[in-house]
């Protein structure tokens, strides 16, 4: 039977991807974002937080994230699974609010990778632009398509339906953009070269009203890790978790209080985090619920929590590299 072998915990946010000498970009970018008032942030903000968000600061953490994901990728390569499972939010990439499932497993053989593209921040224009063509420029270079796991993706729709998840299935993407941003991070950051076919698991993270709760994810991550398990083959498989932690505003202490969760398996904590801190960027926390659920198991080390503010208004973006063996 096949089993799990290594697990991943990384953000994928844009400073994980953009040089720290360009963070300012989204500095300006938080200065103008609607979804944030960023005056009334500013007034409320600890003073502290000025000389948190300095150059001399995202030097030194920009370096870490690097140093992080080089681990991550290490780690990956070395272990040298047969198949990847993902979990990995969608944000209008595959899905829109005209279907939008809480669950969806990619089942298709092969996954689009496109090397530039006009996703929301180049639509937008001005700074947003910027800041897309910023982390364009930084993503390595992929192929035009990757194998994906389609066998191993089918057994997980199968025995997960089985299980009474109510779950989505799709084997074509149909994004101008290519396979989404969480998934294609793996291409782009972690395994350029001949990677691990992947299974994209997509949770509805980021819009209301059928986000999955704390608990379902974890649920979901188990019965994955069992339907791995019970797949008829001998093949060693790894699990990720992309993206997260807190964002568009910086929670160290949700951060933490996950990371430790984390760490100790304290599985009650993971399952009852407060939904109401879980939204927009900071959902994809959920991702790394269903990732502990499928490596129960296994043990965890944290290779590194940055809290990285860009602006003394709090904004920015908590961002944590971690794998389980």
């Amino acid at each position: 039977m096949a089993r799990v072998v290594l697990g991943l915990g990384t953000s994928h946010s844009p400073q994980v991807s953009i040089p720290w000498t360009q963070w300012n970009l989204l500095r300006q970018k938080d200065e103008n974002d609607p979804r944030l008032d960023y005056s009334a942030l500013l007034a409320q903000a600890k003073p502290s937080l000025a000389q948190q968000a300095e150059p001399l600061q995202w030097a030194q953490q920009g370096l870490r994230a690097q140093q992080a994901l080089d681990i991550l990728s290490a780690v990956l390569h070395r272990t040298m699974p047969d198949a990847l499972v993902v979990f990995g939010d969608d944000q209008h990439e595959q899905f829109q609010d005209d279907n939008l499932p809480a669950v969806a497993i990619f089942h298709g053989k092969i996954l689009p990778v496109v090397a530039r593209h006009g996703g929301l921040f180049t639509q937008a224009g001005g700074v947003w632009a910027a800041v897309a063509a910023a982390e364009q420029a930084a993503w390595a270079e992929t192929a035009p398509e990757y194998p994906a796991a389609w066998e191993l993706a089918e057994h997980l729709i199968a025995a997960l339906t089985a299980e009474e998840f109510d779950v989505a299935r799709c084997n074509q993407v149909r994004s101008a953009s290519g396979t989404g941003h969480a998934f294609s991070f793996v291409y782009r950051r972690l395994w350029t070269d001949n990677p691990p076919p992947l299974v994209p698991v997509m949770l509805n993270t980021y819009y209301p009203p059928n986000q999955p709760t704390p608990r379902r994810c974890y649920r979901l991550g188990q019965a994955v890790r069992r339907a791995i398990e019970s797949w008829d083959s001998d093949a060693r498989v790894a699990v990720m978790a992309s993206g997260g932690l807190s964002h568009l505003l910086v929670d160290e202490a949700l951060d933490r209080l996950v990371l430790d969760a984390l760490r100790h398996k304290h599985v009650e904590q993971l399952t009852t985090l407060p939904r109401e801190k879980l939204r927009g960027g900071t959902s994809e926390i959920l991702n790394w619920v269903a990732l502990a659920g499928a490596v129960d198991a296994l043990e965890m080390t944290l290779v590194d929590y940055i809290p990285a503010y860009r602006s003394p208004a709090g904004t920015g973006c908590g961002m944590a590299f971690a794998y389980w063996k």
